[in-house]
């Protein structure tokens, strides 16, 4: 019996010992396996560069007439993918002085000016963020190998940030001229030798936008059920058109609303969320309402590689319901000051400044705003915004001086006061809070001064929320509790007396 059991035993340990030797054979036949075939040479390097998610410059080729032979759109999706992941790690290296993925992308000769480019740099203490913005690219020719490719891209706009000693020291945009020859190794193109030519400052044209006739006198709106996720699972076109019609039948003529940056699916947006943007709009039309649209809530990087990304977002947004009757004006961010002191004052003014060009490029009608959070940065930007849109929450008493001020700053633009209001809240957390009173008699005053000033507005909110989420304001509970109750209407739906003064 003892000898049977030791059989047994050994019995065991030679199998085992022959599947873990298996097991270590076949893992490395599939190592060696994978490392000899197309895989993506991004996941095996770990740069993890994904085009679609990093880098995404609007791209226009212009009708393929090249010499050589013809080119097959899968191979001028190739080499369109490999040119910009090229520009996309160079830009990284300029801005971390890194020479980490160049070589994934040049051939050893054009490698080489990048190194010593970037050693250069390094050694002064010089760093470069820069992104491209837009490509129109020409294939010159494609060789009868499929080995060779040449082309020309024509008027490419690119802003650069130079900075010595992390200090800014030149800010530019410019377009440029670029002629490249690219090799096909390895299954993937890449630049061989890239000539930069005919480069200017880029000088967009401003579109003046006539905006005489404009008169806005309306409300933010969110849905009581649904505030900040308005486009989200509890989206109802018939809570919309009801408190559509509430608003039109108190005497406003329009509403804000606004589109949040991941919600809607960052740069790809999702068509699920247009859709009920576009119902929306729709809604506001049969309502006799005009729509100022937020393209972006509740976003923060405004940082120089992110730009192609938040441009493809406004793109399709703007493109989508530039046509709508119901629209009256885009409002590019809302509150974008209040990054200034985390994020930098100039970064975040920049990104606004090439936002406003991408969307008058796409919608050269309908006026463009920024929905800044206070008098003070009103006059930001002046000159490149239709109207300048300010939020005021602060004593009353100043409001007059402040918007005389601004009117002294800003003489030729319309002044929209896009956001004020007053909580009605009293009570546990804030025991000398404003009341329901309280409340009416501030807007009876702020609606004095707006008639008196020939102000537009839109005001803080139709209702009284249940609920605010943690980003709206922070989780502590009397400022949560605050700003529950901005609305002119309770949430039990009850029109408290400021009601009476939601217009003049």
């Amino acid at each position: 019996m003892v000898g049977l059991n030791k059989n047994i035993l050994r019995t065991i340990l030679i199998t085992s010992y022959i599947m873990i030797v298996a097991l270590i054979i076949s893992g490395i036949s599939a190592l060696f396996s994978y490392l000899n075939t197309g895989a993506d040479r991004s996941t095996m390097l770990h740069t993890e560069i994904q085009k679609v998610e990093q880098y995404l410059p609007k791209l226009i080729w212009e009708p393929l007439n090249n010499e050589g032979r013809p080119m097959d759109n899968e191979n001028l999706n190739a080499l369109q993918n490999d040119y910009l992941d090229a520009w996309y790690v160079k830009q990284i290296a300029y801005k971390t002085n890194k020479t980490a993925g160049i070589k994934d992308y040049y051939t050893d000769s054009a490698r080489q000016n990048l190194y010593g480019f970037i050693e250069m740099n390094k050694a002064e203490n010089i760093t470069i963020e820069a992104t491209t913005l837009k490509h129109n690219p020409t294939l010159e020719f494609f060789s009868e190998d499929g080995q060779l490719a040449v082309i020309t891209d024509r008027d490419v706009v690119e802003y650069k940030r130079i900075f010595k000693s992390e200090k800014l020291v030149l800010e530019t945009t410019e377009t440029s001229t670029y002629k490249m020859v690219f090799l096909l190794e390895d299954g993937f193109w890449r630049i061989r030798h890239l000539v930069k030519k005919n480069s200017e400052e880029y000088s967009p044209e401003i579109t003046k936008i006539e905006t005489d006739s404009l008169t806005i006198k309306g409300i933010n709106y969110y849905p009581q059920a649904n505030p900040w996720d308005m486009f989200g699972d509890g989206f109802s076109t018939d809570t919309i058109s009801k408190d559509f019609k509430i608003i039109k039948d108190a005497g406003l003529n329009s509403v804000r609303l606004f589109v949040q940056y991941d919600d809607f699916g960052k740069a790809d947006v999702i068509p699920k969320k247009l859709k009920k943007l576009k119902q929306t709009l729709d809604l506001a039309e049969t309502h006799e309402l005009k729509v100022v649209l937020t393209l972006f809530d509740f976003y923060g990087d405004y940082s120089v590689m992110s730009w192609t990304l938040n441009q493809r977002h406004a793109e399709i947004i703007v493109e989508a319901v530039k046509d709508h009757n119901a629209l009256i004006a885009w409002d590019i961010k809302n509150e974008p000051n209040l990054d200034f002191e985390s994020r930098g004052k100039e970064t975040v003014i920049a990104w606004l400044d090439n936002m406003i060009d991408l969307v008058k490029s796409v919608d050269a009608v309908h006026p463009v705003t920024i929905g800044w959070s206070n008098t003070q940065s009103a006059s930001i930007l002046k000159d490149k915004v239709d109207i300048v849109s300010f939020h005021y929450y602060e004593d009353l008493s100043k409001l007059d001086a402040a918007i005389k001020t601004m009117k002294t700053e800003i003489p030729n633009k319309p002044l929209v006061l896009q956001e004020f209001g007053i909580s009605s809240y009293s009570g546990f957390w804030k025991p000398f809070g404003s009341s329901k009173d309280d409340q009416a008699n501030y807007h009876k005053k702020i609606q004095e001064l707006i008639a008196a000033n020939n102000l537009q507005f839109m005001s803080w909110t139709l209702y009284d929320f249940t609920t605010v989420p943690k980003d709206v304001v922070g989780s502590r509970p009397w400022r949560k509790n605050t700003q529950k109750h901005f609305g002119f209407i309770d949430k039990n739906g009850t029109k408290k007396a400021s009601f009476k003064y939601i217009t003049n």
